[in-house]
């Protein structure tokens, strides 16, 4: 018995009723627009005849049975549609356009089957080429699987009520109480906190300065304070090792020196604390990835894992410039590094947590007398700036002074005392508010930042 080859899905009757409807009502078009892309449709011919009424959209023309043929005619694609016979055809077809947004709906979803075809196809040969990296080929199979969905959901307007019922139905039923899977997560810094209303689901955070400033340490202090309330938090450390990250967290944990842990020189005084740091911090959800010189896509693929399993409320990434960009011919690295912040604030959105992206600044910085970061001074910034909610910089005067060129500078002000481990965290930009400076006290030693004045953190 001889089976005919199977054809990939599609619905010829849906493709012409798409095109039938436009050329009765051209103003149908702004009803699909959203829903239908040109490549969407199988028949070739359809395809043209769509992309005919695009254009004459874009020019503002008239869009008519007698306008796409010439349009048609014009690219040398009438008589390959079947002349205008073919296009009374689809008006006698059509008896209304009231059913315009149905077919257009059938149209993308036929389309988006065959793309999960050719994706098979694809991730088949992966499997094929039996690659020793099994985690790359996994990424690229997930990054495959992610461009078909990519092109089939798409968002429209929605009206101000539905966004605000929806808002209300977000807010708990008790004083006004989020929900625990939308609220914003508790940096543990109170003035971070009311400054940003916490950090906010969805948003990409980038935490800038200079190195040995602190900001991998501030980043690790926010997601052992988001764990220790009982949120998930994925960090990714492409420049430390987890070992030493870990190590870290039990300084600071302890309080006890960073430097004696690591070498194994714990003071018989602090072997309790350490012990008792090492088993609260083992109770926590935070989920380390050391693995050096990363594609987003292959972070995203890890983060969609741990996410099915265990819902991810908080993400670290420490630090962007080390992320390597996609592999394209012609672009350089300002360009790589705005495809990653893009992708970056794609993920946030995607798992409906907050993104904190360590960053380095230029050395620009250094050149100006008072040394005050500026949003220009992000390194091969690109579009960082663009694509973050929320950035702020980590500005230490203790790093440019020593204390005796400092009393030289201020020696018309004694009440400005040498600020030995002062930290001013500037907020330069912020998507859901003003911008202010927050002072922190940085406990070196113990990889540890504090607030000023012995402020304790909510829940801590």
């Amino acid at each position: 018995m001889v089976y005919a080859e199977k054809l990939p899905p599609h619905d010829p009757d849906a493709e012409e009723a798409v095109v039938g409807s436009l050329l009765i009502d051209g103003s149908a078009i702004d009803r699909v627009a959203s829903l239908v892309r040109a490549d969407d449709f199988y028949r070739e011919r359809n395809r043209w005849c769509f992309e005919a009424c695009e254009a004459l959209q874009a020019r503002g023309d008239p869009i008519d049975q007698i306008s796409v043929g010439r349009e048609l005619g014009l690219r040398e694609h009438l008589d390959d549609v079947g002349g205008p016979a073919y296009l009374s055809h689809l008006v006698a077809t059509v008896p209304t356009t009231v059913h315009v947004e149905h077919f257009a709906q059938i149209v993308n979803r036929t389309a988006t089957m065959r793309r999960l075809i050719l994706a098979a196809g694809d991730i088949a040969a992966l499997g094929y080429a039996d690659s020793a990296d099994t985690e790359a080929a996994m990424a690229q199979a997930e990054e495959l699987l992610t461009r078909v969905r990519g092109t089939h959901v798409v968002r429209d307007f929605v009206s101000l009520h539905d966004v605000l019922d929806e808002y209300m139905e977000q807010m708990g039923t008790i004083g006004g109480v989020m929900d625990r899977a939308t609220a914003p997560i508790p940096s543990g810094f109170p003035d971070l906190d009311r400054a940003l209303g916490g950090l906010v689901r969805g948003d990409l955070f980038i935490l800038a300065a200079r190195p040995a400033f602190g900001k991998s340490t501030l980043a690790m202090n926010i997601a052992r304070h988001a764990a220790g309330q009982g949120h998930v938090v994925a960090v990714f450390s492409l420049e430390m090792g987890r070992e030493q990250l870990a190590l870290r967290l039990v300084a600071a944990e302890a309080e006890v020196d960073s430097h004696l842990l690591r070498l194994h020189l714990i003071p018989e005084s602090a072997q309790a604390r350490v012990t008792n740091a090492i088993g609260a911090l083992s109770d926590l959800t935070i989920f380390l990835d050391d693995t050096p010189a990363q594609t987003v896509a292959e972070m995203r693929s890890k983060l969609r894992r741990l996410h099915a399993s265990r819902p991810v409320d908080l993400v670290v990434v420490d630090y962007i410039q080390l992320i390597s960009g996609p592999e394209r011919r012609n672009e350089n690295r300002t360009q790589e590094l705005s495809d990653v912040t893009r992708q970056l604030k794609a993920a946030a959105r995607e798992l409906n947590a907050p993104v904190i992206a360590v960053s380095q600044l230029s050395r620009a910085i250094e050149q100006r007398p008072d040394h005050l970061p500026q949003l220009s001074d992000l390194r091969e910034s690109g579009s960082i700036e663009q694509d973050a909610d929320v950035v702020a910089f980590i500005h230490r005067e203790d790093k440019y002074y020593n204390e005796e060129q400092w009393d030289r500078r201020h020696a018309a002000d004694m009440d400005a005392p040498y600020p030995h481990h002062l930290v001013k965290l500037i907020i330069r930009k912020n998507r859901h508010g003003p911008t202010r400076e927050i002072d922190l006290y940085f406990r070196e030693n113990f990889s540890r930042f504090e607030p000023v004045l012995g402020t304790a953190a909510p829940g801590a």
